[in-house]
């Protein structure tokens, strides 16, 4: 690795913010900004937001000049001893640098908003048949898991079943530090191929499941004008205790501007099932917003990461293989029971910075 192995974009970046905290700096000393306050309180929360860019910016300058230096002192020591030590130092020096590397990108990438969001999550039965529905019970298991592991709460909205084991639909919440950030990766086509148990002969079928993750929407994101919505309520069908086929607690929300449908049943409570459906709308509405947006900044430049689009296939969870295979990054996995047991963190990372290396050149960085 030399000095110009680092990309020369990044340290442009990093040069300008060093420049940009002094220009700050020097204006905060200006005579009369103290008295603005709201000119106080811009520049307070850029001086902020450009403190660990530059702190990094300085780290990645010293280690430069650092592994020039050990670099040289490799290549004129004539000492075999002295020289395998200086190489042993600079294979530190570069590992701290592709470290540093990836941290300044982090840093100098916009944060989302909705990062710490809880999600709103929808996993759907595909093509498959009853296979399909198994499938999309793996996945909800999976995510459960995942959740389990992250410390993350879960909390059931609708669940709608097939045969024995399987999953028609099923929408959940889950809630916990950076979970939308890290699952609005999974919305997509997820395919599975394997030999079903129901198959005699050993041939490997593909099914597939549909997964939305949304971020959870509050009022003030959204606001929903009682006009459009017709609520309509009916009985419950399957499992859910002695009233569940006795009482109208059953609703199904339509809002008539965009012909979306909710309904939710799980709830003995009828004043419960609105609650939650109200909850999924505002959810799917938001999502449209974000989803309008994205396909725009699409459109004006190819992006293939984190654009939410639900009919793209984005996974392949292959069991005769033992393989996971992203096909949005090209990453595949040979562990797909780890995977399915909710060990997707390598596979996310992976999603999360090729996302940020989109950003990146999207913002010329």
């Amino acid at each position: 690795m030399k000095n110009s192995d680092l990309d020369p974009r990044l340290l442009q970046r990093l040069a300008e913010a060093e420049v940009r905290l002094q220009q700050v700096d020097e204006e905060l000393s200006m005579p009369g900004v103290s008295g603005d306050l709201e000119r106080l309180r811009v520049l307070g929360q850029e001086r902020a937001e450009l403190e660990p860019v530059v702190r990094t910016a300085r780290e990645v300058r010293r280690l430069m000049e650092e592994h020039e230096s050990t670099r040289e002192l490799a290549a004129e020591s004539g000492d075999p001893e002295m020289e395998a030590l200086a190489r042993e130092e600079m294979q530190r020096i570069e590992e701290r640098l592709r470290s540093l590397a990836r941290a300044a990108r982090e840093l100098l990438v916009p944060p989302d908003p909705l990062e710490d969001r809880p999600a709103v999550v929808e996993i759907r039965a595909g093509t498959g048949g009853d296979e399909a529905g198994l499938f999309a019970a793996d996945l909800l298991r999976m995510y459960r898991r995942l959740a389990e592991r992250k410390g993350w709460k879960v909390e059931l909205i609708s669940l709608s079943e097939g045969i024995l084991g399987a999953v028609k639909e099923a929408i959940f919440a889950v809630r916990g530090r950076g979970v939308y950030g890290r699952l609005r990766f999974e919305s997509g086509v997820h395919r599975v191929q394997r030999v079903p148990q129901t198959e005699s002969q050993g041939r490997i079928h593909t099914s597939a499941a549909t997964v939305a993750v949304l971020p959870e929407a509050e009022e003030v994101d959204i606001q929903i004008d009682p006009a459009d919505l017709r609520i309509d309520v009916f009985r419950s069908s399957g499992p859910g205790g002695q009233s569940v086929n006795t009482t109208d607690s059953a609703v199904r929300i339509t809002h008539v501007p965009t012909g979306l449908v909710v309904s939710c049943q799980d709830e003995k409570s009828q004043h419960k099932n609105k609650a939650k459906a109200l909850k999924v709308l505002r959810s799917r509405l938001l999502d449209r917003v974000i989803a309008e947006a994205e396909a725009e900044r699409a459109r004006e430049r190819r992006i293939q990461v984190g654009t939410g689009d639900r009919s793209a296939k984005i996974r392949t969870y292959n069991y005769p293989q033992n393989r996971v295979t992203d096909h949005r990054i090209g990453l595949t996995l040979y562990r797909l029971e780890e995977a399915l047991d909710g060990d997707l963190d390598e596979l996310i990372s992976a999603l999360r910075l090729a996302q940020e290396e989109e950003q990146m050149e999207a913002t010329g960085t």
